[in-house]
């Protein structure tokens, strides 16, 4: 099993891409930032240098009494206001203001008292300059967010998607597939602990194990689990098997000898007791060869309604039958029955009469009106020998009407009317 996803399918993606793109309009901003200060207070400072050093030599001329050049007088009209001021105090100092359209870098001083000698100097090439590079700042930037956005994106998706794959086996396994592995890249193929066969969702030339991180540590956890897991399921599989097995013969034995002792009441206990250590000793038998997921169907076309009847009759505990619509489906016929005759069964032995059957189509009810399934059965299903409200049964039963439900292909529910009662639901599949 490959995992195929788009770039963006999943929250961690998602918000990794918008951190990255957060962090990286931050740091572009910030080191733009600095480099526009830096540049023009290089630019303004080379400036303003200049124009204090031409207001020095037109300083110089106008206590000479020689002509000033153009862009020097004294209280020019264009001068501002704020600048003049300054010079009336005494102070010389610069200011960049418009003149005739075009960015300018005055510089001003006193001069005769309170009149204000002005330098005028064309600062259109260094405003030019500051705009240019304020572009490149934001060209640059937006190039470099781009690149690490789909760099970071990359590599993002990729941890994303060994975690949707680590997730999707985690969900096999929870299933009951415990062959499923992830095997991922980072921890080299793994070995299945049954076959001995790599298993997994690579395909392809094995692997080279490289560094492990955070993911393939997890996935080599899960991995471990599943095997894990898997012997220990496979060991209490084998051990019901052999003990169902082993018990056969000397209850067969027993149940002959029952049979020649005289008539009386010990009697009928002896054989009640030795017919339900029969009972269960195929309930673990069949359980066992359930678990083992190798049961195969013997499909037929077969009319729900009479299958359901015969059933019943099987049973012979009074059940009603009501058919609402009768269907045909493909189906295991004894192994239909079976899951049948357990839930009604189930159906007398812990809730109370009155006992229905209903087909509705492909859909089969067994209902009681008693007190309902406990809440862990309704939640998680039935578990093997577990009853409560001290009934009698070992709880294997709805176990194995489930798992030859499974096996059928069909969906077995349970839940407790509103009104009370506990309801079963087959679900299965139309011809």
């Amino acid at each position: 099993m490959r995992s195929v996803l788009p770039p963006w399918s999943g929250t961690l993606a998602a918000k990794a891409a918008a951190f990255i793109t957060v962090m990286c309009c931050a740091l572009a901003a910030l080191l733009g930032v600095l480099v526009h200060v830096q540049v023009t207070n290089q630019t303004v400072g080379q400036a303003r240098d200049q124009a204090l050093q031409r207001l020095t030599q037109a300083t110089e001329r106008y206590e000479a009494g020689d002509t000033l050049w153009r862009g020097a007088g004294v209280d020019p009209p264009e001068l501002p206001g704020e600048l003049r001021e300054l010079a009336v105090a005494g102070d010389r100092g610069t200011m960049v203001a418009e003149r005739e359209g075009r960015p300018t870098m005055w510089a001003a001083g006193p001069v005769d008292g309170e009149r204000a000698l002005a330098v005028a100097v064309d600062y259109s090439q260094q405003a030019r300059t500051i705009e240019g590079l304020d572009r490149a700042i934001l060209w640059s930037s937006g190039l470099a967010i781009g690149a690490t956005l789909l760099v970071g994106a990359f590599a993002v998706t990729r941890v994303t998607r060994r975690l949707h794959t680590t997730a999707l086996v985690a969900r096999r396994i929870s299933a009951g597939d415990l062959d499923a592995r992830v095997n991922d890249p980072r921890t080299g193929p793994g070995i299945g602990p049954r076959t001995g066969r790599r298993t997994g969702s690579r395909t392809g030339p094995r692997a080279k194990a490289g560094p492990q991180d955070e993911v393939a540590a997890v996935a080599a956890a899960l991995d471990s689990m599943a095997a894990s897991l898997q012997g220990k399921l496979l060991a209490e599989q084998r051990f019901t098997a052999d003990v169902a097995h082993e018990l056969r013969t000397p209850l067969t034995g027993l149940h002959a000898a029952a049979e020649l002792l005289p008539p009386g009441r010990p009697t009928e206990l002896v054989r009640d007791r030795v017919a339900a250590l029969r009972t269960l000793t195929e309930d673990l038998l069949e359980i066992s060869r359930l678990d083992t997921g190798r049961e195969r169907v013997e499909l037929d076309t077969e009319r729900l309604g009479p299958l359901a009847e015969r059933a019943v009759r099987a049973a012979g505990n009074g059940t009603e039958v009501r058919v609402v619509r009768d269907v045909s489906v493909e189906t295991d016929r004894r192994r239909l029955e079976r899951v049948l005759g357990n839930l009604v069964a189930n159906a007398h032995k812990h809730g109370r009469a009155p006992v229905v059957l209903t087909v509705d189509g492909p859909v089969v009810t067994v209902r009681d009106h008693g007190d309902g399934f406990p809440e862990y059965l309704v939640a998680h299903g039935p578990q093997r020998f577990r009853t409560e409200g001290g009934t009698r049964g070992h709880g294997l039963g709805l176990t194995i009407a489930r798992g030859q439900a499974e096996v059928l292909g069909a969906r077995l529910e349970f839940a407790n009317a509103p009104e009370g009662g506990a309801v079963a639901t087959l679900k299965l599949a139309a011809e």
